[in-house]
C-alpha cells in the first residue's frame, strides 16, 4: 500500500470512527453539558433558604426571577398601557421586595406616572426641610385609662390569623416585629403558639367567633380571655366589629385549611368551613360595646382596648359617639378598615361593592370625634392597601395616628399574588396549611425581610416629613396633600374632605350635611 492509499484510507476511517463514537457518547455528552447542570441547579434550589418559590418549584421557578430581573422595562410597559391611569400593583409589590431584601430602591428617569392625569396626588415640599427628626417615633396608646399604656410604632402588622396564614408565616411576621420593635395583630383566629414563639409585641383581636376565649356554644368566655390577655407579650386588645374586605359577614376559613391544631386553638369542627357570626353575641348596642370595652380592659389588667370597624351607615358610628357622650366611656383606640383592604376569602360582591373606602372613612371618623370633642382621647389606626410611605402620609394627614399593613407585610414574606389563599395551594408557603408548602418558608430569612421592610418604611416616612418641613406625624395636616381633580384644577385634602371644628356636632346648629345622620343616631341601637 502506498502512502497516498494509506492516507486516503485514514481520511475515510477516522471520520467514520468519530461519527460512531459521537453516536455512542453523544447522549453522555448532552447529559454532562445540559442535564447535570439542571440537576445541580435543582439541588441548590431545594436546599437554599432565601427563596421559597425556588424550594417549591426548583429550576422552573427561575423563569419568574428572570422576568423580575427585567422588571423596569416590563413595568414601564404595563403602566403606560393602563387605561385607567392607576398605578399597577406590581410597582408596589416589587418596591416592597426590594426594600425587604435591602436592595437598591431608587428609580432613574423620574416618575412613571402621568402627573397631569386626574387623581394624581403629591405632598408639597418646603424650602426649609426639617432636620434631626426622630428615627424611631412612638405613639402612646391608653394614656388616659390604662395602667399598661403602649408606645406603638407608626406602622404595625395588620390582622392576619393563624389558619389563614401558615405557622411559618406567622412566626416570620412575629420574628420581624420583635426585631423591628413594632406590633403584630393576631387576627381573629386566636393567639397561637406561633404568635408567641419569638416574643414580638401582639395586639390580640377578638372577633365575633371569640376564638381563643370561646365557650362550647360560641359565647364569650371571661376566664379564658383573662388567662390569655394577661400575657406580657399582648400589648393591646382589639374588638373586631367588621372587616373592610367582607363587612357584615364574619371571617371565613375554608375547610381545606382547618387542621386538627386549628380545631384545638379555635374550638371548632374539623372538616367544616369556619365562618364567624356576622355580629357579636356579647353585646348588641353601642352602649353595650363600650361596656364590653371596660370589661376587657379590666380583665386584661389595664391594657389599651379598642375596636375595629369599617364604615357603612354613618349614623351607626355616630350612635357610638352618642353612647360615648352619654356613658363617659371611650375606647383607647379605633381602627378603621377601608373597603380596599385584602382578604384570603370573600364573596366578590362584598370585596368590590360594599363599605366606604379608607380615605373617606378615616376623614369621617376623625371629624365625627372632633365634632363631639372626643378626638384627643382616642387614637385612630388605619388599614387598607397601605404599602408605601406616601400611602402612610396621606392617611395620617386625614386623621390617622398609626397605620397597619397586611399587604405590604405579605409582600415582604414573598407573596406573589397567586390568589390561591382560599385553596390551600399557596405557592410561597404563606397562606397554606400544607406542610410541604409552608415548611419551604424560612422563618429567619423572612422575619429579617419583614423587619427590613418596616425599617425602610419608617425611614421614608420621616424623610417625607422632613421634606415637607414638619417635625412629627402630628404636624401633617390635610392641606399638605394635593390632588389633581381635573386636567386644570388642583385641590388640597383640606378642600376635598370635611374639616369640622371641635364641638361642631354638639352645637345647636349642626353642619348641614351631618344633620340627617346625627338625628338618626341613637346610643341604644345601631
Amino acid at each position: 500500500m502506498t502512502v497516498k492509499q494509506g492516507f486516503n484510507l485514514l481520511s475515510i476511517a477516522v471520520p467514520a470512527v468519530l461519527v460512531l463514537l459521537s453516536l455512542i457518547w453523544l447522549p453522555f455528552l448532552w447529559g454532562f453539558l445540559v442535564i447535570l447542570p439542571i440537576i445541580v441547579l435543582g439541588l441548590w434550589d431545594i436546599t437554599q433558604r432565601k427563596k421559597t418559590l425556588l424550594r417549591l418549584y426548583p429550576v422552573i421557578g427561575h423563569f419568574r426571577y428572570f422576568l423580575e430581573s427585567v422588571r423596569p422595562e416590563i413595568q414601564q410597559y404595563f403602566i403606560e398601557s393602563d387605561t385607567n391611569g392607576k398605578p399597577i400593583s406590581r410597582e408596589f409589590r416589587n418596591l416592597v421586595y426590594q426594600r425587604a431584601k435591602g436592595d437598591r430602591d431608587t428609580r432613574p428617569f423620574g416618575t412613571v406616572f402621568d402627573v397631569y392625569r386626574t387623581g394624581y396626588e403629591w405632598i408639597n415640599h418646603s424650602l426649609a426641610p426639617s432636620k434631626g427628626l426622630e428615627q424611631n417615633p412612638r405613639i402612646i396608646f391608653g394614656s388616659l385609662h390604662c395602667s399598661q399604656p403602649y408606645a406603638a410604632s407608626p406602622l404595625n402588622i395588620s390582622a392576619m390569623s393563624y389558619g389563614a396564614l401558615s405557622k411559618t408565616a406567622i412566626m416570620a411576621l412575629n420574628k420581624g416585629a420583635k426585631a423591628g420593635d413594632f406590633a403584630h395583630n393576631t387576627g381573629e383566629g386566636g393567639v397561637s403558639p406561633y404568635h408567641t414563639k419569638h416574643g414580638g409585641d401582639l395586639i390580640w383581636q377578638i372577633g365575633t367567633g371569640y376564638f381563643g376565649c370561646r365557650m362550647d356554644d360560641g359565647a364569650f368566655c371571661e376566664e379564658q380571655f383573662a388567662e390569655v390577655a394577661q400575657s406580657k407579650q399582648i400589648k393591646m386588645i382589639e374588638i373586631k366589629l367588621s372587616q373592610g374586605a367582607k363587612p357584615g359577614h364574619g371571617g371565613i376559613l375554608p375547610a381545606a385549611k382547618v387542621t386538627q391544631e386549628i380545631v384545638d386553638i379555635r374550638h371548632v369542627k374539623l372538616g367544616e368551613d369556619v365562618i364567624s357570626p356576622p355580629s357579636h353575641s356579647a353585646f348588641s348596642t353601642p352602649k353595650g360595646l363600650l361596656e364590653f370595652i371596660v370589661k376587657l380592659r379590666k380583665l386584661s389588667d389595664g391594657k389599651p382596648t379598642g375596636f375595629k370597624l369599617c364604615i357603612g351607615h354613618k349614623s351607626e358610628f355616630l350612635s357610638i359617639c352618642k353612647a360615648m357622650l352619654e356613658t363617659g366611656i371611650t375606647p383607647d383606640f379605633i381602627k378603621i378598615d377601608g373597603g380596599e383592604g385584602g382578604t384570603g376569602a370573600s364573596p366578590i360582591e362584598l370585596t368590590n361593592s360594599v363599605v366606604m373606602p379608607l380615605h373617606d372613612a378615616v376623614s369621617f371618623v376623625n371629624n365625627a370625634l372632633v365634632g363631639v370633642s372626643l378626638r384627643d382621647k382616642i387614637r385612630l389606626v388605619a388599614a387598607g392597601k397601605i404599602i408605601s410611605a406616601f400611602h402612610m402620609v396621606k392617611i395620617i394627614a386625614l386623621g390617622a395616628d398609626t397605620v397597619n399593613s397586611a399587604r405590604g407585610m405579605m409582600f415582604a414574606l414573598g407573596c406573589i399574588q397567586a390568589r390561591h389563599c382560599n385553596t390551600d395551594a399557596c405557592p410561597t408557603g404563606i397562606a397554606t396549611q400544607n406542610p410541604t408548602r409552608y415548611q419551604a418558608l424560612d422563618v429567619s430569612d423572612k422575619g429579617e425581610r419583614v423587619a427590613h421592610y418596616h425599617k425602610s418604611m419608617i425611614h421614608h416616612l420621616m424623610d417625607l416629613l422632613a421634606v415637607a418641613g414638619v417635625r412629627s406625624t402630628d404636624d401633617i395636616k390635610p392641606h399638605h396633600i394635593q390632588r389633581r381633580v381635573s386636567e386644570v384644577e388642583v385641590k388640597s385634602y383640606e378642600e376635598i374632605y370635611d374639616v369640622l371644628q371641635k364641638g361642631d356636632l354638639l352645637s345647636k346648629e349642626l353642619p348641614k350635611h351631618w344633620q340627617k345622620d346625627w338625628n338618626l343616631a341613637s346610643a341604644n341601637a345601631w
